[in-house]
């Protein structure tokens, strides 16, 4: 049996049927089992504060006051984001032992404000700089199908959170798909939105011009309810219908070296859709081949990461994972001109997209190339930034075209996402509930 939904539960707490008590009393019981059998998904588990705060959900519903869908269901935050009186170490021990947190990051305190109970910090990659979720200091969460395979980054306890009914919910964050990866490793549903709809403030930063915030979650309406609260935006999200929609798909370099897998699955989700009555439509994006070329300096995560862990680095260097070290440091070499380089290749490059993809309702592609690596295939660094990149590699156009994205359940860790361009995330929301519908 599935897990309920955000709507299903918030409907059982209305009816009476359970208490926030009892859902967080559930969700710190399967947090308990989880550790004791020696998974790492939570950074910091906050049992105290939560059970207060599900108090505090219960007797405001007792007296009729209801703040939100979200109200009174537990809810974990990725350990990149500031919650009053907790230490914020961004899955880093260079950040460990620093002052607590004063206040509230603005997508945390609307979080707080929805009601929602606040059960815990999640794992990540270290300063969110890996979509494999590899951790050496706090260990690496692993995919609920199979504990030899890695949960995917770098939001990989968020969603081991939700997968395994720790929490309802993840906040997350996505640079290069920190959302859409370990939700398709672990068969969740989650939302990229468009950078900047959800505030970042509060939050260490990895790439100020690629970072978002949003949701991971058990279905489409699920990350809307959450994407409301965080972006403080009411969305028509309602379903599309699925008859004639144009569904976009280029072979061009999102579809180079597939797992098996996950190509037959791509092709099964497009011909069911077909079915169904959706359009597929192929077109040609060549240009997508020269990104490779234009981030080979490390790209804006590499520049933009260096500007803010400089200082940090020369103090604290040793104590990094020296694998992201090596990655944050590549930012040193780019020049000012490297920079704006980027920047002129990255515009270029959305106004390819504007124009290739204006008559789309959707653009459709595999939300990761490869199936969960295993974690014993990991050890080599070779082997490590070699499977990184190529994990990396689909979700992080959406970054870097500045756009939006969901990505659907389509198979045992493998994901189908559901892609805009920048502003259009209500009808990515609305055609992802179609196909969501018809996947049913």
């Amino acid at each position: 049996m599935s897990a309920p939904t955000i709507a299903q539960l918030a409907a059982a707490l209305a009816a009476g049927r359970t208490t926030s008590v009892g859902l967080t009393e559930a969700a710190l019981a399967n947090i308990a089992r989880h550790q004791q059998a020696g998974g790492s998904a939570f950074m910091m588990v906050d049992a105290e504060g939560a059970l207060a705060q599900a108090r505090a959900a219960d007797q405001a519903r007792s007296a009729g006051l209801v703040a939100s869908p979200l109200a009174g269901l537990p809810i974990s935050i990725k350990d990149l984001f500031d919650v009053r009186g907790q230490v914020t170490r961004a899955g880093s021990k260079a950040l460990d032992g620093g002052a607590p947190a004063q206040a509230d990051s603005p997508a945390v305190a609307r979080l707080r404000a929805a009601g929602a109970v606040l059960i815990g910090r999640t794992n990540m990659s270290e300063f969110a700089f890996s979509g494999l979720g590899l951790n050496p200091h706090y260990g690496t969460p692993r995919t609920p199908f199979d504990p030899e395979r890695v949960a995917g980054g770098s939001t990989s306890g968020g969603a081991v959170s939700v997968a395994e009914d720790m929490a309802v919910a993840a906040l997350g964050t996505d640079t290069g798909g920190s959302i859409r990866i370990p939700s398709a490793f672990c068969g969740l549903t989650g939302f990229k939105p468009t950078a900047r709809r959800v505030p970042l403030d509060g939050a260490v930063p990895l790439s100020t011009s690629l970072d978002s915030a949003g949701p991971l979650a058990r279905s489409v309406a699920c990350c809307v309810a959450m994407d409301a609260v965080l972006s403080g935006e009411t969305l028509d999200t309602r379903a599309a219908d699925l008859r004639g929609l144009r569904f976009y798909v280029t072979r061009d370099f999102v579809c180079d070296g597939l797992d098996p897998e996950v190509a037959q699955t791509f092709e099964a989700a497009l011909a069911r859709l077909s079915a169904q009555g959706a359009t597929i439509v192929p077109f040609d994006f060549p240009e997508l081949r020269r990104l490779p070329e234009i981030n080979g300096g490390g790209g804006l995560t590499a520049a933009e990461s260096w500007a803010w862990h400089r200082t940090l680095l020369a103090a604290k260097g040793d104590q990094y994972d020296q694998r992201v070290a090596q990655r944050i440091r590549r930012g040193e070499k780019q020049s000012a001109a490297d920079y704006i380089d980027l920047l002129a290749a990255r515009c270029a490059m959305q106004q390819r997209a504007a124009v290739l993809l204006r008559d789309a309702d959707a653009w459709l592609m595999p939300t990761v190339a490869v199936r969960p690596p295993r974690l014993d295939a990991l050890e080599r660094d070779e082997d490590f930034f070699a499977v990184n990149g190529l994990v990396l590699r689909n979700a992080s156009v959406i970054n870097f075209l500045d756009g939006c994205a969901a990505t659907l359940p389509a198979g045992e860790g493998i994901g189908l996402g559901v892609c805009g361009l920048h502003g259009s995330d209500a009808r990515v929301l609305q055609v992802a509930a179609a196909i969501e519908r018809a996947f049913d």
